[in-house]
């Protein structure tokens, strides 16, 4: 099922046994930010990007680095090296996905970031070493930049997918159709906002951490915080600004974020997030951030 409708949506989500497979992942993958310098074309429709002269090449090499050595102590973490005609690579969950038994590749709205799909090394990884059989969703027109628009509850097969330039309705139903969902919720993004898992988490199949600034419609946000209480974080502007909606669980018992969302959080999200079973885990990433994207941006999960 794919749906607008909230109670809908809400009725599979209730019907959905926590057994659709893994709730976090087996491992992760990153790419290495070679060439990190502003794209052009990724700044039309992202507004979190820093102007040029903001992006430290060095410094996001070094911190790109500790993201890697710290995730490796909860999941083994492979980094591929990047490229100088790809300065978005480092962000490669929007490109390459995964469910057991196969690998997808996304369609990218930007020609800069169409590049990344045709990695042959990346897909010879997946499908030569891993024996994944491909989906390659990367040639089709309708862009659908994987789980930067569609933020899935791994343990339930479920998908929260936010429409925006970077995926329409056709490529939310490929996405859905290729990682074997149960139901998605399709829903729009707020003007102005790019990817779903920037206002969006789903940790481990037991907590939401929402940027309600983030939706068009304020029923979204109540609908998917309902369908988590009491373990929903509703995200105040500062900690939206600061990337907190952009973070991750890699382990049954850990949450990842940017160290600037993580001194963003408020005592009472970090207190409910332990609750939750959760102890926050952070790593330096301001450089990156200027980019755009975040901790969850750099991570690719093997599932």
């Amino acid at each position: 099922m794919i749906t607008r409708d909230l109670h809908a949506f809400a009725d599979a989500f209730a019907a959905a046994a926590p057994d659709f497979g893994a709730a976090t992942a087996r491992a992760v993958f990153l790419v290495a930010p070679d060439g990190f310098r502003l794209a052009e074309q990724s700044a039309q429709d992202n507004s979190y990007m820093a102007d040029a002269a903001a992006f430290d090449a060095t410094r996001a090499s070094a911190q790109h680095r500790d993201l890697q050595r710290a995730v490796s102590a909860v999941v083994p973490a492979i980094c591929f090296a990047g490229n100088v005609d790809t300065p978005d690579a480092l962000f490669p969950n929007n490109v390459f996905g995964t469910a057991p038994g196969r690998y997808v590749v996304g369609r990218m709205r930007h020609e800069v970031r169409q590049r990344e799909a045709a990695r042959d090394d990346i897909r010879a990884f997946f499908g030569n070493v891993l024996g994944r059989r491909a989906i390659d969703l990367s040639t089709q027109p309708h862009p659908c930049e994987l789980t930067g628009a569609l933020v899935i509850d791994r343990a339930r097969g479920l998908g929260f997918c936010g429409l925006s330039e970077r995926c329409d309705e056709e490529g939310a139903r490929r996405m859905h159709e290729a990682f074997g969902l149960r139901a998605t919720l399709l829903f729009d993004l707020a003007a102005g906002e790019y990817h779903t898992n920037v206002v969006l988490a789903v940790l481990a199949g037991r907590a939401a951490v929402v940027c309600p600034k983030g939706f068009a419609d304020p029923a979204v946000v109540a609908a998917i915080a309902a369908l988590y209480a009491p373990h929903a974080v509703l995200c105040s502007e500062a900690e939206h600004a600061a990337f907190v909606g952009n973070c991750i669980a890699l382990s049954p018992d850990t949450a990842w974020m940017s160290a600037a969302a993580g001194r963003a959080l408020q005592p009472a999200h970090r207190d409910l997030l332990a609750s939750a079973g959760f102890r926050v885990e952070t790593v330096e990433l301001d450089a990156i951030e200027a980019a755009g994207g975040s901790l969850r941006c750099c991570i690719g999960e093997v599932y």
